[in-house]
């Protein structure tokens, strides 16, 4: 059964090769002068050479984001790129062999290559692209001469005549042969390593970010003028992704770079780059972001073929987790009042002990009506006095000393030094915000939480439409991995109990104030 296999892949490997020879024919009456002008025009418009050495590839037009990624990388020659882009992108056909064989042999520019795919086959499967076109295709022979070295042509792992080097590794596998070269990898690509199986275990996912930035960064050479091109290529499937975890790095990165641009010596740091991509601009109209290739309609069709979250995930980049208890479609948003027109205000927090690691939640609910509106959020992994910081960063910005607002955090965590941070912070600004500890009874903390499914399912819970930030996108997060037993957080859906618990008690006493007046004689 294996050599039958074997000899399949064989049969389909050379049917490729045949497709190739005959899609790649040259003009044999073309004059040295005229060859010589027409590489030399297409060499300086990468989408121009690469429909031209690459047919069978270039059915359709290719996308300005070709185009773009194209210029980026052969513009910038110490690199870190992320190409989060949708499925049936072409992001492999132009990333794994159109570029880096632009850089070869057109711009004189590529020394080394290691592609590192999910798996070694399918790591060696994305460069025999390459290793098939060097040595077949008619047009790149005919320009650049003979690039197939019969002594160095090995699977995964070949020179080419001149002594440039491809070679192919699966994800997590030791790149010590790459390292320990005389010419160390100047082109590295790691293509859609993602796997949905592993999403779920932090443990796996921190080590394959780990294994990116150290391992396979380590590959290039530490020299002032070294060529460093790293490019990372995947869709963006789920918060907790490789994709989307190098995304935040990349990101923070950027952030700090710009922040930091008139200390920072441009030219001896990697450009870091995030190159986003959906199938469409939006869900109205669905416009194609490569109109060339599928239309309007194809992918209007497609989306109402599919599940919602599916769609979202593989071609919108958007992370939606299917809840057990909270559910997707419950989550509504909505343009908030104005503070002074809500029935009452109430800012909730659950802090911890520990510094770092659980999240410090502290949430801003209003009341209209039998509606609750979630208006502001803070959801991050950092220390209480952060979390103080931001409190009175709000109070300033939206004038907060105008409104009636309670201000509580969770009794058990309330005393002394947590009390004590949002003091220490008011003292900074001459003036304290009265936050007091919640000190009633409380259920458990899996019921407590589960009981306010019941205002989402009857659609009474709106989440701040003008606040679409990651701290609000967190604490939805949470709302959706909430179940019994899970070990995601629930910090933030505990706040927001707390909220909701204290504006309920406080309508209920409202609506039970009775107003005595005179004695009405109702005899018959």
């Amino acid at each position: 059964m294996d050599n039958k296999k074997y000899l399949k892949l064989i049969q389909d490997y050379d049917k490729h090769c045949r497709r190739i020879a005959l899609a790649t024919s040259i003009n044999i009456h073309e004059s040295a002068k005229e060859k010589n002008d027409r590489i030399r025009k297409l060499e300086r418009n990468y989408i121009a050479w690469f429909e031209y050495y690459f047919p069978n590839y270039a059915k359709k037009k290719s996308a300005w984001f070709h185009a773009k990624l194209a210029k980026v990388i052969t513009q910038n020659k110490r690199l870190r790129l992320l190409a989060e882009m949708f499925r049936s992108a072409g992001k492999s056909v132009h990333i794994d062999m159109g570029i880096p064989l632009y850089l070869y042999l057109a711009k004189k520019d590529l020394h080394f290559m290691l592609l590192v795919g999910e798996t070694e086959p399918k790591a060696k499967k994305l460069l025999s692209g390459i290793q098939a076109q060097l040595q077949f295709n008619n047009r790149i022979k005919n320009d650049y001469g003979e690039c197939f070295s019969a002594g160095n042509w090995a699977e995964g792992d070949f020179a080419t005549s001149d002594g440039v080097r491809f070679m192919s590794l699966g994800f997590g596998q030791n790149p010590r042969g790459a390292r320990e070269q005389a010419e160390r990898p100047d082109y590295i690509v790691v293509d859609d390593v993602d796997s949905k199986k592993s999403v779920n275990n932090d443990r796996i996912m921190r080590e394959a970010v780990d294994y990116i930035t150290e391992d396979i960064w380590g590959c290039f050479d530490a020299d002032d003028n070294a060529t460093e091109r790293f490019i990372y290529a995947n869709n963006n499937f789920h918060k907790n992704s490789i994709t989307n975890r190098l995304k935040t790095y990349f990101n923070q990165v950027i952030k700090d770079e710009k922040e930091n641009s008139a200390t920072i010596e441009q030219h001896a740091n990697a450009l870091f780059h995030v190159l986003s991509v959906c199938a469409v601009k939006n869900l109205s109209d669905f416009t194609p972001e490569w109109p060339e290739k599928t239309s309007a309609e194809y992918w209007r069709n497609k989306f109402s073929q599919m599940p919602y979250r599916s769609f979202m995930r593989e071609y919108m980049h958007t992370h939606i987790e299917d809840g057990a208890i909270f559910k997707y479609e419950d989550i509504q948003y909505k343009k908030p009042h104005k503070l002074k027109d809500y029935d009452a205000l109430c800012f909730y927090g659950d802090l911890s002990y520990k510094a770092n690691a659980d999240y410090k939640a502290l949430i801003l609910v209003g009341t209209k009506g039998k509606e609750f509106h979630i208006l502001l959020a803070y959801m991050q992994q950092k220390s209480r006095a952060d979390c103080a910081k931001w409190l009175y960063d709000q109070y300033e910005v939206y004038n907060l000393d105008l409104y009636n607002i309670r201000y509580m955090i969770e009794g058990l965590f309330a005393m002394d030094e947590f009390v004590s941070d949002f003091d220490i912070e008011g003292e900074k600004r001459g003036y304290y915000i009265p936050v007091v500890a919640d000190k009633r009874t409380k259920t458990d903390k899996y019921d407590r939480i589960e009981s306010l499914s019941g205002y989402f399912e009857r659609k009474n819970v709106f989440f701040n439409s003008e606040q679409k930030n990651a701290d609000m996108q967190t604490l939805i997060d949470q709302f959706l991995a909430f179940e019994k037993g899970s070990q995601a957080h629930d910090d933030g859906p505990d706040a927001v109990h707390g909220a909701f618990k204290w504006l309920s008690t406080r309508n209920r006493k409202m609506k039970g104030t009775y107003k005595f007046g005179a004695r009405v004689n109702n005899r018959y």
